[in-house]
């Protein structure tokens, strides 16, 4: 039997659009102020550093969309230590500019904080605009899905109530919270991975994408799967 998911699995040439995605996310939040005081400057700079590692998930791990192009998530496997993004600390440089000691200081908060065990880390949440729990708790639902079947146990950092109340819609489980530069708290989130019977049968069906979405006035070509 054949489980669909509200997802698709991402590709390369979607890696722009993600990052959009999770600059319209990050802006109006407190956290994305703090990063990149300049309200004109900030999209643009939320959005290349996304990119970065966006690029390095789709080599390091997954990322997914929903079939609408309106949400993703992104994720790396951490069954072993992976290396940073290639020419990380140039590409972050030229992306930043003078707010780069913002996302080092973040960078290094969150990875003190990281749990040490095999483990598959959402790193970025993104549903921006209208309809925003609904849309993020569906490109949840569907890559965690696909998470599951991996046999780890999947870890978040909620940095809103609203982000970790879905997290525990998920089944997932607080750890001790602590604070990050400008003032955010983080809510770091675990859960395990039920025992699912289909694991090995391969029967997750990603299905078609659209050859074309239209996302504030942009078209985006996507490719049929």
């Amino acid at each position: 039997m054949s489980v669909t998911t509200p997802v698709i699995r991402a590709r390369w040439g979607d890696i722009g659009w993600i990052a959009d995605l999770v600059a319209d996310a990050l802006h109006p939040t407190a956290l994305g102020a703090w990063l990149v005081p300049d309200e004109l400057r900030r999209p643009s700079v939320l959005a290349a550093v996304a990119r970065i590692w966006t690029e390095h998930a789709l080599l390091f791990g997954d990322a997914f969309l929903l079939q609408d192009g309106s949400a993703a998530a992104v994720w790396f496997h951490r069954y072993r230590p992976i290396p940073p993004p290639a020419r990380y600390a140039d590409r972050l440089a030229e992306a930043c500019g003078e707010h780069r000691d913002r996302f080092d200081l973040l960078d290094r908060a969150l990875v003190a904080r990281r749990p040490v065990a095999a483990h598959n880390h959402l790193a970025l949440l993104a549903a921006p605009g209208r309809s925003r729990a609904r849309r993020a708790a569906a490109v949840l639902t569907g890559a965690q899905r696909w998470m599951d079947t991996l046999g780890l146990p999947t870890y978040a950092e909620a940095f809103s109530e609203a982000d970790r109340d879905l997290f525990h819609q998920h089944g997932y489980t607080d750890r001790e919270p602590f604070p990050v530069p400008g003032g955010t708290t983080t809510h770091p989130m675990w859960r395990l991975s039920p025992f699912w019977t289909g694991r090995s049968s391969g029967n997750i069906r990603w299905p078609a994408r659209p050859t074309e979405l239209r996302r504030n006035d942009r078209a985006n070509g996507w490719a049929l799967r």
